[in-house]
């Protein structure tokens, strides 16, 4: 079987999942969690990247990963810090928040709670199947496309104008990606599954396949969380974001 290199975004309780071979687009899946990604591709994936947390703190926030790529991206409000692991366990904001103040002496957002459901499954899926550690990695779309174009998207995602600029980061890129993305659009009909996260997840996707540059991390030499997980977005590019990330 094809090793895929696949990207995959978690969107309204779905995972949509692109995969590409060496030689271009595969196939699109939809699946219901990280769980369910894994067994559809535990067999045939080189690398999946994810845009969940990989990697989580328990005394300090933001992470490392998320205050380095902070300084490439134009939208302050792209990235949005992980919770700290035990808060991530909790069920409440309220009970959330206050165990993240506590360990970091820091504020919870409510966009960073919303997602703390999804960030608690990787955590407990990745710190129990050790297999599964080497395949998984964590990037960020918007520090994807920032690497892609050179310089970071200026427009929210979800409008006319964002939707322009990151197709024509993404067509730059890899001259295909227009039709894979139409594509990817008809193939997850009948999903509630966000035009914004189609492009994402192709955007996921082409950073993992071997392709024009090197795929690098931010930061160069990331730390590891108390599990051992490294907590880095990986990105696709000629040469690093700064001369910071030599490797």
């Amino acid at each position: 079987m094809s090793d895929y290199y696949v990207g995959s975004v978690a969107r309204d309780g779905a995972w949509l999942a692109v995969a590409y071979t060496e030689t271009g687009y595969d196939h699109t899946a939809v699946v219901g969690g990280v769980g369910e990604l894994w067994t559809r591709y535990e067999d045939s994936a080189e690398r999946i990247a994810i845009d969940v947390p990989v990697g989580l703190e328990s005394a300090t926030a933001p992470r490392a990963n998320e205050r380095a790529a902070a300084e490439y991206l134009a939208r302050t409000d792209a990235i949005v810090p992980a919770p700290v692991r035990e808060a991530t366990r909790k069920q409440r904001y309220r009970t959330a928040a206050r165990v993240h103040e506590r360990k970091t002496d820091s504020e919870l957002s409510r966009a960073a709670f919303e997602r703390a459901h999804l960030v608690n499954a990787v955590d407990d899926f990745l710190t129990t199947i050790d297999e599964a550690q080497p395949i998984f990695v964590e990037a960020h779309p918007e520090l994807c496309y920032r690497a892609f174009a050179g310089e970071p998207m200026t427009e929210q995602p979800a409008v006319a104008a964002g939707y322009a600029e990151r197709m024509r980061t993404l067509a730059e890129f890899d001259r295909d990606a227009p039709p894979t993305v139409q594509s990817v659009a008809e193939a997850t009909a009948g999903h509630r599954v966000p035009i914004p996260a189609v492009l994402d997840a192709v955007a996921l996707a082409l950073t993992v396949r071997p392709g024009p540059g090197e795929l690098r991390s931010l930061p160069a030499d990331p730390p590891s969380d108390a599990e051992g997980l490294p907590m880095r977005y990986v990105y696709r590019s000629d040469a690093p974001l700064s001369v910071d990330e030599q490797q």
